[in-house]
């Protein structure tokens, strides 16, 4: 474990945001008109085909700079490498995270590999963003409302993938979320000013929604009956087909959020499903959001919507609402 001392503590002036945030990236300021947003992820397979695989892992690592509503510039491939796989293995999922890489126009400029028993990919990515327009996750304004871009449940439906409960036809909804870029409705959001945004991944939508919560000194009510869920969901999660970090993000997050009695168990553990690649979720100013809405579902295949608002918070220990 790292500890960091008194002078480690000291901020740099030029750190706009970094470790003492649980942002999606950091963000480094150059000078006044730029600054360099950081980020690394990288995950074990989620699907069989290792093209598929690398999509989804660089979509997923691309998605922290969009969020933060910078622009990738250079990406790093960090990949190990199990000697249980062919090269021609490997090279199909580096293709298929240099592919990605390009569709969101930045630039593979290297990598490392190391060998391990278990196969892992991911990017380190570079970008640039105006200093004086980041957006973090601690940003959101009461009467905001809140906008997903994604359907829930990548992880539900990976999951039982990998134990044959659904076929690669069932498993085609969830790999199309997960590859899709979340850039389209990063450049939007950016267009149209909002006040704070965070990607959805392994902490689930309540997860993610109570790091907004707590960094914004505010309340957020979900309206369960607009959260998208993807097909054979629920279903699934009644089989008992449901990562380990679903009960984790439960047990953790629980504290924090009342649901409806209404709302039964199993749509319960879908909002702490963690998400590979998982959409963005936008606080925006109620008058600019059905404009932003608009004009991101009529360039996206994925439907956005407006999934709940942000309140005042009324105690430290109700942060999320579902009704």
């Amino acid at each position: 474990m790292c500890h960091l001392d008194d002078n480690d503590k000291k901020r740099d002036k030029n750190l706009i945001v970094g470790f003492d945030k649980s942002d999606d990236a950091g963000v480094y300021k150059l000078d006044e008109e730029t600054a360099l947003v950081q980020t690394v992820d990288f995950f074990t397979p989620v699907v069989d085909d290792p093209y598929l695989y690398g999509q989804i892992a660089a979509a997923n690592s691309l998605s922290d700079v969009y969020a933060m509503g910078g622009k990738p510039l250079t990406a790093l491939n960090i990949a190990c490498y199990s000697c249980s796989i062919t090269p021609q293995i490997l090279a199909e999922i580096l293709n298929g995270g240099a592919n990605k890489i390009k569709e969101a126009g930045a630039v593979l400029a290297g990598g490392h590999t190391v060998t391990d028993k278990e196969v892992k990919y991911g990017l380190s990515v570079t970008g640039l963003i105006d200093p004086k327009k980041v957006v973090t996750n601690s940003g959101a304004k009461v009467g905001d409302l809140l906008i997903l871009t994604k359907p829930l449940g990548t992880g539900i439906i990976t999951t039982s993938f990998k134990f044959d409960l659904i076929s690669e036809k069932e498993l085609e909804e969830a790999t199309k979320v997960m590859v899709t870029l979340n850039k389209l409705a990063s450049e939007e959001m950016q267009k149209i000013g909002v006040n704070a945004c965070t990607d959805i991944t392994g902490f689930g939508l309540i997860g993610h929604s109570y790091e907004m919560a707590k960094g914004s000194n505010v309340a957020i009510e979900f309206d369960s009956s607009k959260i998208m869920i993807m097909d054979k969901v629920i279903e699934l999660i009644k089989k008992d087909s449901v990562p380990g970090g679903a009960y984790s993000n439960k047990q953790f997050f629980e504290k924090w959020v009342s649901f409806n009695s209404s709302i039964e168990e199993a749509e319960k553990i879908a909002l702490f499903d963690p998400q590979t690649s998982g959409g963005l979720l936008i606080s925006v100013p109620e008058q600019k959001a059905l404009k932003l809405l608009k004009n991101i579902n009529e360039k996206s295949e994925i439907e956005a919507v407006i999934v709940g608002k942000v309140v005042e918070a009324t105690s430290d220990n109700n942060l999320i609402s579902v009704i």
